[in-house]
């Protein structure tokens, strides 16, 4: 696995394929320290804080507008002072490669390191 995972792009995931085992997605997490592996290693999820709503909201855009350049949606839950990203492939009930890339861009983002 690539050790800049932002460097890369999301292909798109048409099914057919086994999603990666907790061994390998574990591996994976290591280039993305800040996320936690939930459900046994079958998706991805991080919160992150700010001081209100407005850098909440503004956070949640910019995360949508990464999604739609890859074409790979996280769900996300949003409040006054946090947002939570979760990520995995829904095509394939788990995680892919293409979720790591997603979460290493989201960590690149302002305001994503604390």
């Amino acid at each position: 696995m690539s050790a800049n995972l932002s460097a890369k792009t999301c292909t798109p995931c048409r099914g057919g394929v086994d999603p990666l085992s907790l061994a390998a997605a574990r591996e994976y997490l290591e280039s993305t320290p800040r996320w936690s592996l939930m459900d046994d290693g079958r998706r991805l999820e991080r919160k992150f804080t700010f001081k209100d709503f407005a850098q909440a909201l503004d956070f949640v855009n910019r995360v949508g507008a990464i999604a739609e350049e890859e074409g790979h949606h996280p769900d996300i839950s949003f409040g006054w002072g946090y947002a939570t990203v979760s990520v995995f492939t829904h095509k394939i009930k788990g995680l892919h490669e293409n979720d790591f890339i997603l979460a290493s861009k989201i960590d690149r983002l302002p305001g994503a390191q604390s």
